[in-house]
């Protein structure tokens, strides 16, 4: 019996290691994402700590010191939060131009197996035709035979 071999196996299979590669990089960047958010979270939560220090200090005896060593920690948090949602930004381009570039090899990749599925129905096809040939020359022959 015949074989199918597929004469564009091997971009195939480069479609399939590159499609890998795509989703190893949307998982990096997704990532990515994830930790610099949780930065962002982590300054607003600092800022938090801070506010509460000094609710505290001014329910209390007065620390003027410490207020403002504070009130600069939250002006210094403030800045580092706006330079974090700079990179919470950087991240989500990156993880929207990564996931892009995945769909953009899936598509390929499922254009290419398409194809494939296109050849071997193809194949059985001729194949098919093969065997009704040959079934069509015996019959043929058995019947001139026995003439």
């Amino acid at each position: 019996m015949a074989k199918f071999v597929y004469r564009m196996q091997n971009i195939l299979d480069i479609k399939y290691k590159l499609e890998t590669q795509a989703k190893t990089v949307y998982a990096a960047a997704s990532e990515e994402l994830r930790r610099e958010e949780l930065k962002l979270k982590l300054l607003f939560d600092d800022i938090n700590t801070y506010e509460d220090r000094i609710r505290e200090l001014s329910s209390s005896v007065l620390d003027v010191q410490e207020l403002k060593w504070c009130n600069e920690a939250i002006e210094i948090k403030k800045l580092q939060i706006e330079k974090q949602k700079n990179e919470v930004k950087k991240a989500q381009r990156n993880l929207e131009l990564a996931r892009i570039k995945l769909n953009e090899v899936m598509v390929d990749r499922k254009t290419h197996e398409k194809l494939k599925e296109k050849a071997f129905e193809e194949f059985k096809k001729e194949l098919e035709d093969t065997e009704k040939k040959e079934v069509d020359e015996l019959v043929s022959f058995k019947f001139n035979k026995s003439d």
